[in-house]
């Protein structure tokens, strides 16, 4: 008997319609914010493609509960407020402060959208979950290029030279750099027994970089110049 009742309730609930709108959007929810979390995860964020995707999922989640749970329409907000603060104590974890520089606020702030976009689509605001999710794909592609493009942004990049010994390399890096009034970074060198690696950040616009990489390879003391990319720090 108590299974029988529990199939009839799983019945109207299904004919109700219901339960086909809160999969429709929660499924929404799921695909717009593994959408936002694809772009994190090209970029090696730790907050990446599962992370936004559960955020934009439990947002969504939540909204749904919060509306269908309320005893009386002035209480159907209750629970989708607190998703905010919720979300806010996540973003402040992914906030380091490494070295006088303070790092994934870019992250923190997309987890905060993400959650909003969720909580759209769980509302039923499909088109506008939908507009946001594009908006925000778009300034994290395109504004990232313009502000390199531009140099407006300064870039961390790291690099590898090679020498006979490290002071040697040191004195010679050292030289190149005081032309654009940077520093070393995060330094670390190796013996090969043929010859002396050393990697180091720098921080620069992207112009800097390139000028930077062309002064190393110039250079008649260094044996061998790579660059091994940027090391982003939001």
């Amino acid at each position: 008997m108590n299974w029988q009742h529990f199939v009839d309730l799983l019945h109207r609930e299904m004919a109700s319609g219901i339960v086909g709108s809160s999969i429709s959007r929660l499924i929404l929810a799921a695909i717009l914010g593994g959408l936002i979390g694809l772009e994190r995860e090209f970029k090696h964020r730790a907050a990446g493609l599962r992370t936004n995707m559960f955020i934009c999922f439990g947002a969504a989640m939540f909204t749904l509960l919060s509306q269908r749970l309320a005893g009386v329409p002035s209480d159907s907000a209750r629970i989708a407020a607190q998703i905010i603060p919720g979300i806010g104590f996540i973003g402040a974890g992914s906030i380091l402060h490494m070295r006088g520089l303070t790092t994934g606020l870019t992250t923190a702030a997309t987890l905060f959208v993400v959650a909003s976009v969720g909580m759209a689509a769980g509302g039923g605001l499909y088109l506008t979950a939908m507009f946001a999710t594009g908006l925000v794909i778009l300034a994290l592609f395109a504004l990232g290029h313009f502000e390199e493009t531009f140099n407006i942004k300064l870039l961390m990049s790291s690099y590898e030279v090679t020498g006979a010994s490290v002071e040697e390399i040191s004195n010679e890096v050292n030289r190149i750099l005081e032309s654009h009034h940077r520093m070393m970074q995060n330094s670390l060198s190796g013996n090969t027994g043929q010859h002396v690696r050393l990697q180091f950040d720098v921080e620069g616009c992207n112009h800097e970089q390139k000028q930077l990489h062309q002064q190393l390879r110039a250079s008649t003391v260094l044996g061998s110049v790579t660059s091994l990319g940027r090391v982003d720090h939001e």
